[in-house]
């Protein structure tokens, strides 16, 4: 483990996707004991940040670790970082993911209402033919601006990858055609810089297309982030940090 406040709890530092606080029922609380950034701390007797949102993707992790200060009081603190996105990242976006943010901020209401539920009619139809929501290379170009800025400030940290969950969400027409392409990306980036990975699909495949995760085709069950926590702590492992010694 890796601290530059020998003696203090660690931090597991997480940057995520709401994959990471969903449950079966919706959204949680960050300090909810049954999703896995806090069932992978209380192993390790750590605690947790959990810095995310609904939607992110690899850009937004950038973002958040440069301009987020909940990130910046972290990092000295933390044994480990986890890039926990990558999903929404090879999700189809019919629009562009900037044009497709901006209906939220559209005027007055109505106008609103009117674009957000033409988009949801849209994106099902359109999905199959859709690019990425983020392009394999620009996720790996931010997952590496993100490392190196975190390796400058905390040399040698553990540092831990996911690639990508799978769906059968009907809002997306049950389309993932672009997961491969990004998988592949993010693991030729992860070995070429020593970073280990948690591959999700293993972790929570079988629930999911079995319909035994959130109804919405695309979140977790309970079972799911316990199996996400276990491949978390062999990679943090694999990263150098003692998952042995410090379970309690």
């Amino acid at each position: 483990m890796t601290s530059s406040e020998p003696g203090s709890r660690p931090t597991l530092l997480v940057f995520a996707d709401s994959l990471s606080y969903y449950g079966p029922g919706g959204g949680l609380p960050a300090d909810d004991p049954r999703i896995w950034p806090n069932l992978v701390a209380e192993r390790l007797g750590w605690d947790v940040e959990l810095i995310g949102r609904i939607g992110w993707t690899s850009r937004d992790v950038w973002w958040a670790a440069t301009q987020d200060p909940r990130a910046w009081a972290a990092l000295p603190r933390a044994g480990a970082v986890v890039f926990a996105t990558s999903g929404m990242d090879s999700l189809p976006s019919p629009l562009p993911t900037a044009v497709r943010e901006l209906i939220r901020y559209l005027r007055p209401p109505t106008v609103r209402r009117w674009a957000r539920d033409g988009y949801g009619w849209l994106q099902p139809r359109l999905s199959p033919v859709a690019r990425p929501a983020l392009p394999p290379k620009l996720t790996v170009d931010y997952l590496e601006m993100t490392r190196a800025a975190i390796d400058f400030n905390r040399p040698g940290i553990p540092v831990v990858a996911s690639l990508p969950s799978v769906h059968i969400a009907d809002s997306y027409g049950r389309s993932h055609r672009w997961r491969d392409d990004t998988a592949t990306a993010i693991g030729g980036w992860a070995a070429r810089h020593n970073v280990a990975l948690v591959d999700l699909k293993a972790a929570v495949a079988e629930h999911i297309f079995a319909g035994r995760g959130n109804p919405d085709g695309i979140h977790w069950n309970f079972e799911c982030h316990a199996a996400v926590a276990e491949l978390m702590l062999v990679a943090l492992g694999l990263a150098g940090v003692d998952t042995v010694g410090s379970q309690r």
